[in-house]
């Protein structure tokens, strides 16, 4: 019988062999180059079938000997990495001011990036044209072609109704509510094509690489141009049946007055109290001498900033007061939902750091039974845009690694 990982598992020699490769694969992507020895180790297999193992995955071109073990007496052990041209997957983020897109190879690392500003020549362009241009020079970039990619994964703000087709929540994202996008986008590209909602990328991401990794049930408000959170439940992100799971921005709030139309407004009640817009009147009425011009998440974020370092005072006050603002928003869907764990993420919040953090975290517990534990994201560098590559990469590699075919 052939060994499987973690001692004799039943099966047909082609799926236990394709096991074992599956179990060497995740080994090198998670540690990077190992052993023979350390594979075998770490895997239960013996020597001569974690040799077998690497012997079969350097012939299908899916790791290669990088070198030789040292530190240690006597000739080294012949260390062995995943081929990083074995696979390659691409990410979008796109808002109303800028695509961004990003090519990474099988092993995570970013190879080709660009960013299209809708200030640039052809910002007039249909969205189909601003994805596959985007798309085009980030491939560029890396050195690619387009045939080279596997897989897209592009996050926007909203989310597509599974059965319309049709971009919701998401009313201010130009040349993105055509009933056929979906259909031009497909007919465009080679390679298959997913969608999701921006914040849950920030949340697969912090779920996979950041401060919520080994979470299965978690809360992400995310505050940036929009206040939005990504609800992970059992492991699995949450989307609701039109997708539009998260859009917290149109929760009605103690604090405001009770918006109607919110779909018209594109923001309810929630997104009036605490969005990042609310900061620069906040600060003047609570006495901020020095306002400071320019896109209000850029300004709600250096007034939080500034809020970190105060003891006392009119910035001290804004960080009080916004905290609270926040914590009433989170006290429901806390209440609602009871997850382990809330992470802020977003520029306009986590600028506040540990003190803004602090007194969020003392304010929900004031308003909410259920103490989850409230962290900062950690996740910072583009988060949208590692969440799609994330997603994108996960299928890239269920297909490039599967050896049973």
């Amino acid at each position: 019988m052939v060994q499987g990982v973690g001692g004799g598992v039943p099966g047909t020699p082609r799926v236990l062999r394709a096991m074992n490769d599956r179990a060497a694969l995740d080994l090198l992507l998670e540690h990077g180059p190992l052993s023979r020895t350390r594979i075998g180790a770490l895997t239960g297999l013996s020597k001569p079938t974690a040799s077998q193992v690497l012997a079969r995955l350097e012939e299908a071109g899916l790791v290669r000997a990088t070198g030789t073990s040292t530190g240690r007496p006597g000739p080294g052990a012949r260390l062995y990495a995943l081929e990083p041209g074995a696979g390659y997957a691409a990410g979008l983020d796109v808002t109303a001011s800028r695509v961004r897109a990003a090519v990474a190879d099988v092993t995570g690392a970013v190879v080709g990036a660009y960013e299209l500003p809708a200030t640039s020549e052809g910002a007039a362009e249909g969205a189909v044209a601003r994805v596959t241009r985007a798309l085009d020079e980030a491939v560029a970039a890396a050195g690619l072609g387009r045939a080279d990619v596997r897989r897209l994964v592009i996050g926007t703000p909203g989310a597509f109704d599974p059965s319309t087709g049709r971009l919701r929540y998401a009313s201010h994202l130009p040349g993105w509510h055509s009933p056929t996008l979906l259909r031009e986008v497909a007919e465009a590209l080679p390679m298959p094509v997913e969608y999701d909602n921006d914040v849950n990328l920030v949340a697969v991401a912090e779920q996979r690489a950041g401060i919520a990794r080994g979470q299965g049930d978690f809360v992400l408000l995310w505050s940036a141009e929009g206040l939005g959170a990504a609800l992970v439940l059992g492991g699995r992100l949450h989307r609701g049946f039109t997708g539009g799971a998260g859009e917290v921005g149109f929760l009605p709030v103690p604090g405001t007055e009770l918006v109607r139309g919110v779909a018209q407004e594109n923001g309810g009640g929630f997104q009036r109290l605490a969005g990042a817009q609310t900061l620069p009147a906040l600060a003047r009425q609570l006495g901020v001498r020095e306002v400071p011009e320019g896109p209000y998440p850029e300004v709600a974020a250096a007034l939080l900033a500034r809020s970190a370092e105060a003891d006392s005072g009119p910035y001290r006050e804004l960080r009080g007061v916004y905290a609270t603002r926040l914590a009433t928003g989170l006290a429901s869907l806390v209440a609602i939902l009871d997850p382990a764990l809330v992470v802020l993420a977003g520029g306009a919040v986590t600028a506040g750091g540990e003190p803004l953090r602090a007194r969020v975290a003392a304010e929900l517990a004031e308003l909410a039974a259920a103490r989850p534990r409230l962290v900062m994201g950690s996740v910072t560098d583009d988060p949208v845009l590692r969440g799609a590559l994330e997603c994108a990469l996960a299928a890239t590699r269920d297909e490039v690694f599967d050896t049973s075919r």
